[in-house]
């Protein structure tokens, strides 16, 4: 098991949009295996590479008990959307807030080995799936609050025992430093 440390609301690297994965090798192999293992020790709904330091397009998800990948997805939401839904991250531990998301969503990517995968969704796969996408464009789930919600939100982050802890910037374990190449 290869658990990476989550980096946490503050760092960087969560605000960072990901570069398209363009090889599909044993490393996205061990990257793809990183995130499961990681998300499944936390553990989560999903996680996105950027969220364990990795600026690649690629996230897990692991919604009734189905546990996927995706690499590079592309997004396809229906019009009807849940205004009042609770949603949670891993890089900010212990809080969820009402996030309005659309209640249909349709991803389409790759596997880890290149080969097209579509995911259709309602309800909290939609809303996995909008989630991790969201991360790897660089943008968070308050990003989607209203502004008397952000504001709620945020003073919940500033009050939480984890906020204000300086973000450790590591290393990416993988060979291209998290960059694709």
């Amino acid at each position: 098991m290869a658990v990476q440390p989550i980096r946490l609301f503050g760092d960087p690297v969560l605000r960072t949009p990901a570069e398209p994965v363009k090889t599909f090798d044993k490393e996205l192999r061990k990257l793809v295996k990183d995130l499961t293992d990681t998300m499944m020790d936390a553990p989560g709904a999903g996680l996105a590479a950027p969220q364990i330091g990795v600026g690649l397009r690629v996230f897990t998800y692991n919604i009734d008990d189905v546990v996927g990948h995706l690499v590079n997805p592309v997004l396809d939401l229906g019009e009807e959307c849940d205004e009042d839904g609770d949603e949670g991250c891993l890089s900010f531990p212990g809080l969820a807030f009402p996030t309005p998301r659309a209640i249909r969503a349709v991803a389409k990517g790759f596997d880890m080995h290149g080969e097209p995968v579509t995911i259709e969704g309602t309800d909290l796969m939609a809303r996995c799936l909008q989630h991790e996408t969201d991360h790897l464009d660089g943008i968070l789930f308050i990003d989607r609050m209203d502004a008397a919600q952000r504001k709620l939100a945020m003073k919940a982050v500033r009050e939480a025992e984890w906020s204000g802890l300086a973000p450790v910037v590591r290393y990416s374990p993988h060979a291209t430093g998290g960059r694709a190449i």
